[in-house]
């Protein structure tokens, strides 16, 4: 199986790296010299990387082609590529739909959009895919966990989620930087923050079949130090603003 990504920023290179490490078997993988830095450090690190300077070679080479980017350049240069019926597309352009894909690709290939994030690079994190299809299911079980979605309009709510990385980000700095105010070495700040959510994660996911409320009342105590968190956080409005957040990203999504 030959892979080939068009596009080479954050989200193939960390899709590439979950690859490089996991079980699923290919001969190479084809990817575009669009960003020169970022894959010639592919090439460098990884084996079986080609660099192509030619969008249309990589979808020549390919059964699977990977689109990989912005949805301004994917409307630019998807049209104008010739794809073949017996491959397998995955799209991880955010703003273009299925049906709008099917019509700049023209022909019946198994198309299919996912959300992969960077943590893929570790082999870590849901992968959400629509529409349902077995083959690609497979492929991202091996670097993640794939979740099939039957409604496009609903995978626009996982796009939305998903970008709150950042701010996920950000919040984990402001409480590292604060330690480090009060005189703790940034090295040691940054250890405890990052290993207290990986585990507050991981706990979260062993009960993730439970309602995510028990988590909620099960870490606090009456008149404790998370009680007293949770309720000064609810009164700054912190939590509607999460909401208001994810409700502007999703309107972007659906904007056209």
């Amino acid at each position: 199986m030959k892979l080939g990504f068009i596009g080479t920023g954050k989200i193939s290179s960390s899709v590439i790296a979950g690859i490089s490490k996991s079980s699923i078997n290919y001969d190479k993988i084809f990817i575009s010299s669009r960003n020169k830095i970022i894959s010639k450090r592919l090439k460098k690190r990884f084996k079986k990387i080609f660099i192509e300077k030619d969008n249309q070679n990589i979808v020549d080479k390919c059964s699977w082609v990977f689109l990989a980017v912005t949805p301004k350049v994917g409307e630019k240069i998807i049209k104008s590529l010739k794809f073949k019926s017996n491959q397998t597309i995955i799209s991880f352009i955010s703003t273009i739909t299925n049906s709008e894909l099917k019509k700049m690709i023209k022909v019946k290939a198994d198309i299919v959009r996912a959300i992969p994030l960077p943590p893929i690079s570790l082999m870590k994190g849901p992968v959400p895919i629509y529409p349902p299809n077995k083959k690609v299911k497979n492929f991202f079980n091996k670097i993640g966990s794939t979740i099939e979605i039957k409604n496009e309009k609903l995978s626009t709510n996982f796009w939305a989620t998903s970008g709150m990385m950042a701010s996920y980000y950000e919040m984990l700095k402001v409480m590292s930087e604060w330690l480090i105010n009060k005189g703790i070495k940034r090295e040691d700040t940054q250890r405890y923050i990052t290993w207290l959510f990986l585990a507050l994660s991981e706990d979260a996911v062993v009960n993730s079949k439970k309602d995510l409320k028990f988590l909620v009342n099960d870490s606090q105590t009456p008149k404790g130090l998370n009680e007293q968190g949770l309720k000064e956080m609810k009164k700054q409005k912190v939590y509607k603003s999460i909401v208001n957040t994810l409700n502007s990203i999703y309107k972007r999504l659906n904007k056209k």
